[in-house]
């Protein structure tokens, strides 16, 4: 959800983005699923696929390409590239044995596997970062010379903030002092039929975790140049460090093509301290957690909650509490005192009288923390540390209820000689929730788009560059200007929680 958020604040920050997603089809596992099931695996294939394309609909995920990895065009590029790395002299076919593991598709080197003792008292090789199970296998491959890349791959990693949380880049720096291996590019077609053929050679299919990682180069329009290139940020799960931290730009490299100038690798979510697994029976549905607790709902439960730097316990009882005292308290309270028609029954929002502000010590505190806001979200989002930047916005709506208590607008309202004085607070409640839609539209842009529409905030005050115009960088041709409010509605719908 982070890349997903990090592409909408580019929008809002009107910059242009290409993000890419999809669903890798090839390899055995998912044949073998298509099989049991009785299916045809390309019919299979394109059944999960549109499930997930609907779901990330049905979540509000903008992206800009949907990629399949069994498209004609993406198994164009695959080949492309295979063509280009044995005409680089790259390849070389040997016999590779090690450590096989079924389920992640992977052949693991000695320090990479461990022995676990069974329940039958047994003892079974699995895999030290993932804990399947491992066999001992050999075959014939097509090779690539990775191991001539440890140089580069050591050059490009020591740049600074190319890999964040920077333990991973130090996990990385550390596999390739180690001695880098040569990587298995092919399997023989006997044992995995569904996958790309390597060109000029039927007997053997593409590994699927090259072919995976290409998607890359077919979404920036395929070789022998893609454009845009390189990213500028690719997002991964610690369980796939090795193909997306060395494998892949060692890859580009011997294609003469920029690695990608940053990788965010994330934690897992758990649920009781184990990662999710569907042989623990402890994944989480999202369309069921969505029904639960709204589409905007799951989406700020994942930033507010999910750090990239540490694995995240989701969910509990305390989920539903957080959405009604964050969203439908704390931001929607706010809205409601500060477009309640006892308080504002012209559903006007007059401009600022500076004079008066310099009057209220707790109204200055608040415009001071307003000014420097944009910036220490921005930095936080920038970061990918989305759960910081929720917290800093919660922080100022929070402090601007307090201030609005503090004022008592309702005791206002009933004086006319009090009139500025509420006018005084019902601007800067304004100021703080036209900021709060901002800075939230890339967790929650359905919720931040209704809180605008509430009050009546033009499409050119709704970006990033926007928000310096009331107290970053004071215009007083901004802060003199009036608001005609919006139609009322709810923000956030309270959500009933089991007892």
């Amino acid at each position: 959800m982070q890349h997903v958020a990090s592409s909408s604040l580019q929008g809002v920050a009107r910059e242009h983005t290409l993000f890419s997603t999809g669903t890798d089809e090839h390899g055995l596992k998912i044949q073998q699923s298509a099989e049991a099931g009785g299916r045809n695996v390309q019919e299979f294939c394109d059944t999960i696929s549109q499930e997930f394309r609907s779901l990330f609909v049905s979540a509000d995920v903008s992206f800009n390409k949907f990629m399949r990895t069994s498209e004609e065009k993406h198994c164009a590029t695959v080949q492309q590239m295979f063509r280009a790395l044995g005409d680089g002299g790259h390849l070389y076919r040997g016999r590779y044995q090690g450590w096989y593991c079924l389920a992640d598709e992977s052949f693991l080197g000695e320090g990479q596997v461990r022995e676990e003792q069974l329940p039958s008292g047994l003892t079974a090789m699995v895999s030290a970062e993932s804990g399947r199970p491992v066999e001992w296998h050999s075959e014939d491959n097509y090779m690539f010379r990775m191991s001539a890349f440890s140089g580069e791959l050591l050059h490009w990693l020591r740049a600074e903030g190319r890999v964040r949380p920077q333990r991973y880049q130090r996990q990385l720096e550390q596999w390739v002092s180690e001695e880098l291996p040569d990587l298995s590019v092919s399997r023989p077609r006997e044992r995995v039929p569904w996958g790309v053929s390597v060109p000029g050679d039927e007997d053997h299919t593409v590994y699927v975790w090259v072919d995976a990682l290409a998607n890359y180069l077919t979404a920036a329009g395929g070789l022998p140049i893609p454009k845009p290139w390189p990213p500028d940020v690719q997002v991964l799960g610690k369980d796939i460090l090795r193909f997306h931290g060395l494998c892949w730009p060692s890859l580009l490299m011997a294609l003469d093509l920029e690695p990608p100038r940053a990788l965010l690798c994330h934690g897992h979510w758990t649920v009781g301290g184990q990662k999710m697994s569907k042989s623990l029976g402890n994944v989480v549905n999202p369309r069921e957690a969505a029904a639960q607790y709204t589409t905007e709902g799951l989406r700020y439960l994942l930033l507010r909650g999910g750090a990239p730097h540490a694995d995240s316990p989701w969910g509990g009882a305390g989920a539903g509490r957080i959405l009604n005292a964050e969203l439908a308290g704390t931001l929607g309270n706010l809205l409601s005192r500060c477009t309640a028609p006892a308080l504002n029954p012209q559903g006007q929002i007059a401009s600022l009288d500076s004079g008066l502000l310099e009057s209220s010590p707790s109204g200055q505190q608040l415009a001071q923390h307003l000014a420097t806001l944009p910036e220490t979200v921005a930095g936080h989002y920038t970061d990918f540390n989305f759960h910081h930047g929720i917290e800093a916005i919660m922080g100022v709506i929070r402090q601007a209820n307090a201030f609005v208590q503090e004022e008592q607008p309702w005791i206002l309202a009933k004086d006319a000689a009090s009139r500025p004085r509420l006018e005084l607070v019902l601007r800067l409640s304004f100021e703080v929730l036209r900021m709060a839609g901002v800075t939230l539209m890339p967790v929650v842009p359905g919720l931040s788009t209704r809180l605008l529409d509430a009050l009546g905030v033009p499409l050119p005050l709704r970006t990033w560059p926007s928000l310096a115009l009331g107290f970053t960088q004071p215009q007083q041709n901004y802060l003199s200007t009036s608001f005609a409010l919006g139609p009322r509605h709810k923000l956030f719908p309270r959500l009933k929680l089991e007892e």
